[in-house]
């Protein structure tokens, strides 16, 4: 028992540690209605799996060499497994000086970071933080130029591993950028907001107030896309890090991990015979067409509250995890905006970088159309869309379930490497709608014509004549047409050959690297 005083001195030290900010700090932490950074991890870890890393940093008060006061690190970082999986955790601590970093010890967030890149395992942020504090100018006596060496390995650990970032309350400064540092956020209703400057930095550089919520809550942020997913709860922030992580490998040099079959890879809906609705002006449920195609509850979205036009998601195919993509004709009638665009890049980016196969049911009529898309910049996000399908890689299944037109139906497409095309009857398409096309290619005619409404419905009705499907799969210009109810057969087979393909690519992507 040589050693027992320093076994009891090192026991004490930990029990300080998991006071966190004190009696204070912890009781405010609950009338905000959070979790402290300790009962996160309890919830998010599995049970008895968190190893704590750098437990006992913190600022320490001494009085005649003995220990007088300890106040731990305002983050907390280690080991843990989730679902059975080795990840790296990173917490901030609110109820220490509410996590700003002027009360931060050593360099824990970038020590985080650096670990998730070199072992090659996935990187969960719980952010719960403020940014610089100009209480910090006084600690040291001078201002400082704005560097942090954290951030400057982030894209080698955006290229490798998954990392996921969850908002669970006033997040500013440099952890508001943490946030969108990552393939998956989410943040939680009623605690959770994010901004570059809160509420007294407004009030000084623009002249008026504004609440926390006003100016950063998920009214603004998931709806602008800066968080991908809300919670109602900080229970279910912590369900939908463990759904995303499901279908994620831990590394890009392993494929994602398949889980047991429970869905009959060849059904055969019956309803998908009829749920694309003759008349093209009516809708339909877009998440119906996914649930009877793919395996069964296996859907979960991304980006639910912006691009609305689109949605986004993972699901599994007979067990296999997979990238999935439809447009929503409830919404702009499935055109790409230029906020749908800019999802649907960087959900592309995310399938490419982790080897998840593209499942795309397209129902696309083109890029949205007017005055107020042309303000946005639709032109730029259209190309920069056209460049980022073509850059991937992964393998790639495309069904036309309805129409697809103009540059922005090209995006259905790929020139090459693994891609497999096929639509259903209802599909319709073109260079652009006959609608309107043709006012403007047969104008002249139109305008002569004794009665030139006549002239044009006669004209759009000839033209109405060409576009069945079927013309088109004479010319061999698109691969095959199917029944409907076939698809989730071809799909299973498609995503099964897939796999021997996926190992070749195994490894950081040659493409562009992922931008959040």
């Amino acid at each position: 028992m040589v050693w027992q005083p320093e076994i009891d001195e090192l026991k004490y030290r930990k029990e300080l540690a998991a006071q966190m900010g004190g009696p204070e700090g912890i009781e405010r932490q609950r009338k905000r209605g959070k979790l402290t950074v300790r009962e996160r991890i309890e919830t998010v870890a599995d049970p008895g799996s968190f190893q704590e890393i750098g437990g006992l940093a913190g600022a320490a008060k001494y009085e005649d060499d003995k220990l007088a006061s300890f106040t731990p690190a305002n983050s907390v970082l280690g080991l843990c497994t989730i679902n059975g999986r080795k990840v790296v955790l990173s917490g901030g601590d609110f109820t220490v000086r509410g996590g700003a970093s002027d009360a931060a010890i050593g360099d824990k967030r970038g020590r985080a970071q650096k670990m998730a890149a070199e072992w090659k395992l996935p990187f969960v942020r719980l952010l719960d933080a403020t940014g610089g504090s100009v209480r910090t100018f006084e600690q040291i006596g001078r201002t400082y130029i704005p560097i942090n060496p954290g951030t400057y390995g982030i894209q080698r650990v955006l290229c490798q591993v998954p990392v996921v970032s969850t908002v669970l309350g006033s997040v500013a400064g440099l952890p508001a950028v943490e946030a969108c540092l990552s393939h998956f956020s989410v943040m939680v209703k009623g605690i959770s907001q994010v901004f570059p400057g809160g509420p007294p930095v407004v009030k000084a550089a623009l002249g008026y107030d504004i609440t926390k919520e006003e100016l950063g809550d998920e009214r603004t942020q998931a709806t602008s896309g800066v968080i991908d997913n809300v919670a109602e709860t900080e229970q279910e922030a912590f369900d939908m890090v463990r759904c995303f992580l499901s279908y994620m490998p831990q590394n890009v040099w392993e494929l994602p991990p398949r889980t047991e079959p429970t869905d009959d890879p060849n059904r055969r809906d019956e309803e998908l015979l009829s749920i694309i609705p003759r008349n093209r002006r009516r809708g339909y449920d877009p998440r119906a067409v996914l649930e009877h195609v793919l395996d069964h509850d296996s859907f979960f979205e991304i980006g639910q509250f912006s691009g609305l036009s689109r949605l986004t998601g993972l699901a599994r195919v007979n067990g296999y995890p997979v990238g999935v993509m439809i447009n929503n004709p409830m919404f702009l009638g499935g055109s790409m905006d230029v906020s749908a665009g800019l999802k649907v890049i960087r959900f592309m980016q995310l399938c490419d970088t982790f080897h998840l196969p593209m499942v795309y049911f397209a129902d696309e009529p083109g890029f949205l159309v007017g005055i107020e898309s042309q303000k946005q910049g639709i032109v730029r996000a259209g190309a920069k869309m056209v460049c980022a399908t073509y850059q991937t890689r992964m393998p790639w299944i495309t069904f036309v379930i309805r129409q697809i037109y103009g540059v922005a139906g090209q995006c259905h497409d790929r020139p090459d490497g693994m891609f497999k095309r096929m639509a259903w009857p209802s599909a319709n398409w073109g260079s652009m709608h006959i609608e309107g096309g043709a006012t403007a290619a047969y104008r002249r005619e139109i305008d002569s014509a004794p009665d030139p409404e006549a002239k044009r419905q006669e004209i759009e009705r000839r033209l109405q004549a060409l576009a069945s499907p079927f013309r088109t799969a004479e010319a061999f210009n698109i691969e095959d047409i199917i029944d409907p109810r076939d698809s989730r057969p071809i799909l299973c087979d498609f995503i099964e050959m897939a796999q021997a393909e996926l190992k070749t690519q195994l490894g950081p992507t040659s493409g562009p690297s992922f931008m959040p």
